[in-house]
Order: C-alpha cells, then sequence, then structure tokens
C-alpha cells in the first residue's frame, strides 16, 4: 500500500482508533488493533513483571489481547485483573472473551474514562497499556488517576511505536502534540510517579518504545 493510500486509511480510520464504535469501521479497526498491537500488548505484560498474586489493570484494553497475556500470569488465588476501555463496543467485545474469567470473580472490566476509574485508591500494584495515552482528553487528569488507584512503589509500563507515530501524526487523528511521549512522561512526572524513563526494545524484528513509570506515594 503506497504512502498516500495509508494515510487515507488511517484518515478514514483515525475516530475509530481511539473509541471503536459497533459498526464496519469499528469491526475493522478491532481486527487491525488486534493484529498491530500484539506485539506490543504481550512485552507490556512481560515488562511488568507480573507476581501471580498481584492485582493489575490494563488501560484501554481494546479487543482484549493483552488482558488474555496478563490472565495467564494471574495464577496465584489473590491474583486479580482488571481492565477498562472507553469505547463500550470493545468492553463488550472483550467481556465476551472473557466471561468465564469475568463469571469466576478473576476479571473485572469497566465502561469508563481513564479520568474517572471506579477502583478504588492504592488497590492495583500494576498497570499497563498501550497506544493509548494519545487519546485521554487530560493527560495531567489521566496520570493523576492512575496514581491514584496504585499502591506504593506501583509500576506502570506503556509501550508505542514512536516510529507510527510519526507516521500518523500528519493525518491529524490526534490532538495537538498530545502523542509525543515527552508530554506523556511530564504528565506522569507532575502527578506523582518517580523514575520515569523511556527505552528502545525489539522483539520480533520490531522495533519500538518502553516508558517505565513507578508511584511514588
Amino acid at each position: 500500500m503506497s504512502e498516500r493510500l495509508q494515510r487515507m486509511f488511517l484518515q478514514k480510520l483515525g475516530p475509530q482508533l481511539g473509541r471503536p464504535t459497533q459498526s464496519v469501521a469499528g469491526w475493522i479497526t478491532a481486527k487491525v488493533l488486534t493484529r498491530r498491537n500484539r506485539v506490543l500488548e504481550e512485552n507490556a505484560v512481560k515488562l511488568c513483571d507480573i507476581s501471580p498474586q498481584d492485582t493489575v489493570l490494563e488501560l484501554g484494553h481494546g479487543p482484549g489481547v493483552g488482558l488474555e497475556a496478563a490472565a495467564r500470569l494471574l495464577s496465584g488465588p489473590k491474583g486479580r485483573l482488571l481492565g477498562i476501555d472507553y469505547s463500550e463496543y470493545m468492553h463488550q467485545v472483550a467481556s465476551d472473551k472473557m466471561q468465564e474469567l469475568i463469571a469466576s470473580g478473576k476479571v473485572t472490566l469497566y465502561h469508563c474514562d481513564v479520568a474517572s476509574m471506579p477502583i478504588s485508591e492504592s488497590n492495583v500494584d500494576k498497570v499497563f497499556h498501550c497506544n493509548c495515552y494519545y487519546f485521554w482528553p487530560d493527560l495531567k487528569k489521566g496520570t493523576s488517576e492512575i496514581h491514584r488507584v496504585m499502591k506504593p512503589g506501583g509500576l506502570m509500563v506503556t509501550t508505542l511505536s514512536l516510529n507510527s507515530l510519526e507516521h500518523m501524526a500528519p493525518t491529524n487523528i490526534f490532538t495537538g502534540e498530545s502523542w509525543r511521549p515527552d508530554m506523556y512522561m511530564e504528565a506522569l512526572r507532575a502527578t506523582g510517579f518517580s523514575d520515569v524513563r523511556m527505552e528502545n526494545r525489539t522483539n520480533k524484528l520490531f522495533t519500538f518504545q518502553v516508558v517505565f513509570a513507578t508511584a511514588l506515594k
């Protein structure tokens, strides 16, 4: 596909990337997210260093690729997985995929905004997400709320493809410069996170970026 056609494709699906709807475009977006985000999702889970008894939260869980990977690691009786997504459609798709674990109480999914999560304070050991912070309406409100629900010393891992973001930015699917990792990292530091850093990683010949942050309380 030529660069021009890729940009046209992104402009068409752009509104769906942040909040897929139950539509043909939303269905296509879900398929694209499942395929393109798998490496990022699986590496975010791996880099969280999840223990069997942890309480883990995924932000913007989408179709549920990361949820499935994390659930396999939470084998302890106290291990629990939480997930949120702003898209009602993605919430339903993931709920259907995780229905047995939801029924058992191992997994709880919420249809909500990252800036207002129905999760108690200092409850979460590990947080992970990929390709979603630049869709949050207010970075600092989002990072502040994440900090609230995390336990002291809790780790958050964010995976992204800077190359893909730089390619998509000219299509205007993002709000302003919100896609830039330095803006996200600045919001993390401003709302109580420490040891905020970005590293380059490679997996299956794919180079991506990881932002690590620790909840300082």
